[in-house]
């Protein structure tokens, strides 16, 4: 964004030895990141201002002209110019020997040297606007156009700086756009001045206020949508004139990158750029019956002023006329056919307040980004659409003073309030590092608006204004920020922050789940796999699940996953399906969240989201269904050890998984008999459905939160045994149903290890 430092100083006493880099550091260091700081006569520098004594046709040239022109010096200079408008007495853009002109206003600036065309002599150019780099300013249709100052300079003195004729000596300064995103106050001269009043302890002096006529009509306004539209004023003008504006406002307008159109719609820009709140004027004849804001309906065309045709969709607001006809996209773009037109004889002006989000999604879906949308997606306050309308009121008194109001209505839905913060004074001292006292707090907030009050005690009550009110300051934090910029970030000295180094905190949880990760990857061979956290409809039905606890996304990836997984097994048999086309045997595990219904809380209360437990599954594949059962079954039996975590057993109690083969399965159980996993070869319904018809896999799942993980073991002294070892081989006669884990069981209290 572009900020004019002349247009400031109409709303602010600033100092005036104020300087380009002065400026920029202020700004920078206490607001927003200033990119450059130029001076808009530098692209008139050595330009200077003639007055055309005679003009003769050129005896070489049919299109050449030879004319003397005073340039304020003791003689006159003759120059030979191709211009096409040029007559005596005219007041024109001289670049005299040395002056740097871009030629045919084409590539980089070229010095002006005394050269003969066609066999004059020629001292000099004759400026067209785009070989000054004034073409927005003095619009031409091509180069032969030459900048006639006449009209608006009649009485120009020869020899004087253009730029000191045209009042270009102003300071532009360059902000990057990032560092305003949170300031909507600061997308105006008005905000800014605001901004360097504080800093430099200027006086604001106040725009005007709005007033009514007593003898106005009642227009018809009405808002269908108070969510995306909060406020909405229409001013009805008479006898509106679509004539140039005076010279100063188009300077000004040109100056931060815009250009001069006509007196209505400079005036409706000039305020926007003045006061950060876009308005917008429509042709008061193609307005019917009054104003109202709607969401559009799929498929409507609106023609754009710039003559793009949108087909709309639901969810963009519009702004239609009494008969339901779409004139404007809400807070992007006006119409083509309904605002100012060069015959326009009356206007109705628009100042309204929109929804932040609503407008910057509008602009982002029609890839349309306008100055009057990178405003309203900043959040504006809606009391601003009173200075707007009492500065453009006022202007157009003062510049078309035969304009009159005959009709105006608004629909003021919500307005936007102040907030109050408490904030503690011990606060602001810990983390600015400074101390800092209640008076000097007050004292630097008052100038950017804020009310500030003390108890006596700790606590000051800050009130923030309307302007700062709509997102930017809202914690206390905020305040901190703004006491701190004024005071200046380079008044604090630096405080190395206090380090306590404590004892490292030990978890267990974490060291358990990272040794089981390296037993299963080292140890048993098996390879680490991610999968996504939603499942294709097909590893659902072969993982059993029915989809009474699973969970739908709104918008899912695929048709086929529109549901997250309460398992990791569906996960693990689509990988398993994916690499058995290439492999005969292999191994694989994932330890990772699933997804079920039932509410979790995992920072406070109101926070709230679906169970999210963490499981551990491992798969083995290969051809003999007997060897991998058992395989599997050793890797989990030595996880307690690998894994530091608490024991448990095998059983075949309770119920077999629906993706388990009825005979090889078991469950897992904790000393309290508690499942906490299961295991077993896949079905053959399962593995037929998956395609796996040379492949057997078993599998294992494991609820790896409900592991209780212990420390590492403790190394102890023991002395050496005073007798050596005698070896005794012991064997025992069970009954062939006797189980080896009720084996296990009897004699491993017994026995140093099994």
């Amino acid at each position: 964004m572009q900020i004019s430092l002349n247009w400031i100083r109409q709303y602010a006493n600033l100092p005036e030895n104020l300087t380009a880099e002065r400026l920029a550091y202020d700004l920078t260091m206490r607001t927003v990141e200033v990119e450059a700081v130029s001076n808009t006569a530098g692209l008139v520098e050595g330009i200077v201002t003639g007055r055309i004594v005679s003009v003769h046709p050129h005896p070489g040239a049919d299109l050449l002209t030879v004319c003397m022109v005073d340039i304020g010096r003791d003689r006159l200079y003759q120059i030979v110019c191709g211009g096409t408008t040029l007559y005596e007495g005219e007041r024109v853009a001289v670049a005299p020997p040395g002056a740097f002109v871009r030629w045919h206003g084409q590539g980089e600036p070229v010095e002006l040297k005394k050269t003969k065309l066609r066999g004059e002599l020629s001292e000099g150019m004759i400026c067209s606007s785009q070989e000054i780099n004034l073409e927005d300013l003095f619009p031409a249709e091509d180069e032969r156009i030459i900048v006639d100052l006449t009209p608006q300079f009649p009485n120009a003195i020869p020899g004087q700086e253009l730029a000191d004729l045209l009042g270009l000596d102003d300071l532009i300064v360059e902000i990057d756009n990032k560092s305003l995103t949170n300031r909507p106050d600061l997308w105006g001269h008005y905000g800014i001045a605001r901004e360097l009043c504080a800093i430099y302890g200027g006086i604001l002096k106040p725009l005007p206020t709005f007033s009514l006529p007593d003898d106005v009509e009642a227009y018809t306004v009405k808002i269908l949508d108070t969510h995306r539209c909060r406020r909405y004023d229409a001013v009805v003008f008479d006898r509106v004139k679509t004539v140039p504006s005076p010279f100063w406002m188009q300077r000004l307008i040109w100056s931060v990158g815009m250009r001069p159109i006509s007196l209505p719609v400079d005036v409706t820009n000039f305020v926007m750029l003045a006061t950060g709140q876009p308005t917008h004027a429509f042709d008061r004849d193609h307005v019917e019956d009054g104003i109202h804001v709607r969401l559009a309906l799929d498929g409507e065309i609106l023609e754009l002023l710039d003559g793009h045709e949108l087909k709309l969709a639901s969810g963009g607001l519009l702004i239609c006329d009494g008969k339901d006809k779409p004139i404007g996209l809400a807070g992007v773009m006006g119409g083509a056919r309904d605002s100012i037109l060069p015959d326009t004889s009356g206007m109705v002006l628009e100042v309204a307040n929109f929804e932040a989000i609503g407008i910057r999604k509008t602009a982002a879906r029609h890839q349309l980004r306008t100055e009057a949308s990178s405003r309203f997606e900043k959040a504006i306050d809606t009391p601003r659409c009173d200075l707007a309308l009492g500065l453009t009121v006022e202007l157009m008194r003062d510049l078309q003073p035969e304009a009159r109001i005959v009709a105006a209505g608004h629909h003021h839905a919500e307005k936007t309030l102040p907030l109050s913060l408490p904030v503690s004074l011990h606060f602001l001292n810990i983390r600015s590092g400074r101390k800092l006292s209640a008076g000097e707090v007050v004292k630097t907030l008052t100038p950017l608006g804020f009310e500030s009050t003390f108890d006596g005690d700790d606590t000051l009550t800050v009130t923030v204004p309307v302007w700062r009110a709509t997102g930017d300051v809202g914690i206390k934090d905020d305040i901190l920020e703004e006491v701190c910029r004024m005071i200046g970030y380079d008044q604090f000295k630096f405080v190395p922050p206090a380090i306590e180094l404590k004892e490292a905190v030990r978890q267990l949880g974490y060291e358990s789940e990272r040794a089981i990760r390296e037993y299963l990857a080292i140890r048993a061979g098996l390879q680490e796999v991610f999968t996504y956290p939603w499942a294709a409809d097909r590893f659902l039905e072969a993982a059993g699940e029915n989809g009474s606890r699973l969970l739908t996304l709104a918008t899912p990836p695929a048709p086929d996953r529109s549901r997250l997984r309460a398992s990791l097994i569906p996960g693990i048999l689509e990988v398993v399906t994916q690499n058995a086309r290439y492999y005969a045997a292999f191994g694989l595990f994932e330890l990772a969240q699933v997804f079920a219904k039932g509410a979790s809380h995992p920072g406070n209360k109101e926070e709230r989201l679906p169970s999210q437990a963490r499981q551990l599954a491992m798969a083995v594949a290969g051809q003999d269904a007997q060897i991998l059962f058992r395989k599997l079954k050793g890797i989990l039996a030595e996880i307690p050890r690998h894994g530091r975590v608490a024991g448990w057993s095998f059983d075949q109690d309770g119920q077999k998984p629906d993706w388990a083969d009825k005979n090889a399965w078991l469950v897992l159980r904790d000393s309290e008999g508690e499942t906490i996993g299961r295991m077993g070869l896949l079905s053959p319904r399962a593995a037929d459905d998956l395609g796996l018809r040379q492949t057997q896999l078993a599998v294992a799942e494991i609820e790896i939160e409900k592991l209780v993980p212990l420390p590492s073991r403790d190394n102890r002294f023991e002395h050496l045994p005073h007798f050596p070892l005698v070896e005794q081989d012991l064997s025992i006669v069970v009954d062939e149903e006797i189980t080896w884990a009720r084996i296990e069981e009897a004699v491993s209290s017994h026995v140093r290890r099994v």
